[in-house]
């Protein structure tokens, strides 16, 4: 095979920033391996530049360049294969690079950062779709894009859905029910029974604070929240106030306290039963597993039973969350914000969309801006855009003390002037990962069996982060996987024994929440009570705050 004419390599070398980023990265790799990889990376090369030569169109795989605008033209072919190349030889770098595993994580991190945002996809220049509908519409494509483009910078962030087709109250967050207690913290609903006669113990659901509660209440069709309540049980659930300046002083204290521990005090009043059936989604479950802690601390067993989805107990692996956690970066964020201030949500929702970049930017920059499209209606990406605030003191503190130091699982922790002790924790529990979870790794979720006394259940569901969990068995799909012989060693040996099931993971959580739901009683006609009356119609005021 002939190699490319040097000159015209050399070119393409010094106007190619993928290429100089190889070089840069090759400079800290030894030298017989840096030679291997150059020599596989001239060869792989040389064979496209023979194709452009010969007007060979390559070959390519990749979902982003799949059009026929990009497999039609040689030359647009050609780039996407070359970067393409250069992607997979920069990555092929990195794993060779002599570092700390935590280290190669963060360098793996940022150089698959700068890949995904140099495609060529991404540029009015080296797209050929969009140029192909600035021509088809004489402009207008372009005109509509930077509207787009403004319109997202005052709002602050990038569109993903159209954000004019949802209302929280009018067609999200719509399950009915009551607002019947409330401090600055949070609202306390109490949703309306479906069925003539309920579980005798309550559901109280704690969902994540850095996210808005109706990602468990979205549409009814897919929501939680209005599937426990068609289930028979009397639901309860905590939404989050969106932090202010008022709140810039709260800590993980407070939310533990007057929150979680707070709204169970008032759970138990209005219904009148000592033990409730708790559920924590996410971070929302870390703070239940800690509010029941304390309580146990203080001679308190108030869960009958604990519902944990994608929720981290024992913070040793959280997946690739740890590129943004070391001690230069929590020691910062320290010294900014934990003796006042707040965590931005904008802050905390770029994080996120960092973590899949070309789901959640990217494919938005290509199609909104540079193609001129609208985005279209997805509940799902309406509610990810909907971002809360998080007071800097309880993110601080949540940060070093989980995921720096994991300290939470050690019993060395004092929160609301209790030893916290999670083994401590008397109650069966149900415990939830999602197999491609990029937040909280399956197998984490899984860690929690070893922490956790009470006989437990763990079941795992196909998809990530959200997806995995908001799955409906109205719609049939997916799949889950259960393993009724008991705990295994490890994540991996519970998966080799599992079983699948096709569908919804949700029957499975039923059934659960029915074996300790105590007695069948008849269904309370009334929100609250004497103490607790009726504040206003569910969703609430809370949910509808906007972060600055």
């Amino acid at each position: 095979m002939n190699l490319p004419d040097p000159q015209a390599f050399a070119n393409w070398m010094q106007s190619n920033p993928m290429a100089a980023m190889m070089q840069d990265v090759g400079a800290h790799i030894k030298p017989e391996a840096m030679e291997a990889l150059k020599q596989s990376y001239l060869q792989d090369f040389g064979a496209l530049w023979q194709d452009l030569l010969s007007g060979k169109t390559p070959a390519v795989s990749d979902r982003r360049f799949n059009s026929a605008a990009w497999q039609g033209n040689p030359m647009t072919a050609f780039n996407a294969a070359a970067y393409l190349l250069n992607a997979k030889f920069l990555n092929a770098m990195v794993e060779t690079v002599d570092v700390t595993p935590q280290q190669k994580q963060k360098i793996r991190f940022a150089v698959q950062q700068i890949v995904d945002a140099m495609s060529p996809a991404n540029f009015l220049a080296t797209n050929p779709e969009a140029q192909q509908k600035l021509i088809e519409t004489k402009g207008e494509s372009l005109t509509r894009g930077l509207a787009n483009m403004l319109g997202d910078m005052s709002k602050g962030h990038i569109s993903l859905s159209d954000e004019s087709a949802f209302e929280v109250g009018r067609n999200l967050a719509i399950t009915e029910g009551t607002v019947v207690y409330e401090n600055p913290l949070f609202q306390l609903i109490q949703y309306t029974p479906k069925t003539a006669t309920v579980n005798q113990k309550p559901l109280l659901m704690v969902p994540p604070c850095i996210n808005k509660f109706y990602i468990l209440d979205l549409q009814p069709e897919n929501s939680l929240v209005r599937y426990a309540v068609e289930q028979g049980n009397t639901v309860f659930l905590i939404s989050w106030s969106n932090p202010d300046q008022s709140l810039a002083r709260t800590t993980w204290d407070d939310y533990v306290d007057k929150g979680v521990i707070q709204a169970i005090r008032v759970v138990q009043e209005i219904s009148g039963e000592d033990k409730l059936n708790m559920f924590g989604f996410c971070v929302g479950g870390t703070l239940v597993g800690t509010a029941l802690a304390v309580l146990a601390a203080r001679g308190e067993q108030v869960a009958n039973s604990l519902t944990l989805l994608t929720t981290f107990l024992d913070f040793r692996d959280t997946g690739v969350l740890d590129v943004f956690v070391d001690e230069t970066q929590v020691a910062l964020r320290e010294q900014q914000l934990k003796d006042g201030g707040l965590m931005p949500g904008r802050d905390l929702a770029s994080t996120f969309s960092s973590l899949r970049p070309n789901d959640l930017v990217w494919n938005y920059v290509q199609s909104n801006y540079l193609k001129g499209n609208e985005p279209a209606a997805f509940d799902l990406l309406y509610w990810n855009s909907d971002s809360t605030n998080l007071p800097g003191p309880m993110f601080c503190w949540y940060l070093r003390n989980t995921y720096l130091e994991n300290r939470l699982k050690s019993g060395e922790l004092v929160v609301a002037g209790e030893t916290v002790d999670l083994t401590s924790i008397d109650a069966p529990a149900f415990v939830y990962g999602s197999r491609e979870d990029h937040i909280v790794p399956w197998p984490s979720a899984y860690d929690s069996l070893a922490i956790l006394s009470g006989p437990t259940r763990f079941v795992l569901g196909a998809s990530g982060h959200i997806a995995g969990v908001i799955n409906s068995p109205a719609k049939n799909k997916r799949n889950y996987w259960t393993n009724d012989s008991g705990k295994a060693d490890s994540a991996d040996a519970w998966f080799q024994g599992a079983a699948e099931h096709a569908g919804s993971w949700w029957p499975e959580w039923s059934a659960f929440l029915n074996q300790h739901g105590g007695k069948k009683v008849k269904a309370k006609a009334k929100p609250g009570n004497a103490k607790y009356k009726p504040i206003e119609p569910a969703p609430g005021r809370y949910v509808k705050v906007k972060a600055d």
